[in-house]
């Protein structure tokens, strides 16, 4: 098992390898397809992007004593055409669901970053490891608009790695 607390350097993509088991506690962001069409032509965000974890979701509305409702990983093939540009500028993980293309696959070797996948279904488990939610970003997208968490031992594995090895293709260790 990895820890890991973002800001994400390059020597913490380094360690990992597909099939590991990572636990992420600090500040994450989420973002899906609309957030991503604005934020890459967005020339100053609101959170640093270099070093930074990106979590494909669009939460359901909190009840009393929560601070996000449910929070399972969307599918993230969605984000493959916009994700490079964000890892070009220094995006280092990418949390979702499902296999991605093999043009995001090259992205992601080329700018030294990693996509990790979360449990799909498990939505209320990732929801209690949420401790912070604010809305940082486009507000006027409801669930899709970028959210700055802060999360706790967040589990995740790692699908795809640096080394072009694929969880989807059997290549775990």
């Amino acid at each position: 098992m990895i820890r890991l607390t973002p800001p994400i350097s390059d020597e913490d993509v380094k360690k990992l390898h597909v099939g590991d088991k990572v636990l992420i506690t600090g500040t994450i962001y989420t973002a899906r397809d609309q957030a991503h069409i604005r934020l890459i032509k967005d020339n100053n965000p609101n959170f640093e992007l270099q070093g930074s974890v990106i979590f494909y979701v669009g939460p359901t509305p909190h009840k009393p004593n929560q601070v996000l409702g449910a929070s399972g990983p969307t599918s993230s093939y969605r984000m493959d055409t916009m994700a490079p540009q964000l890892m070009a500028r220094g995006v280092k993980l990418m949390i979702g669901k499902g296999d991605r293309s093999e043009s995001f696959r090259n992205a992601m070797m080329q700018h030294n970053a990693v996509y990790l996948i979360a449990t799909g279904g498990a939505g209320a488990l990732l929801s209690s490891r949420i401790k912070k939610s604010k809305i940082i970003m486009y507000d006027d997208l409801g669930p899709e608009a970028i959210r700055e968490l802060y999360v706790e031992d967040f589990p995740c594995f790692v699908a795809y790695d640096i080394y072009d090895k694929n969880i989807f293709k059997g290549d775990a260790r």
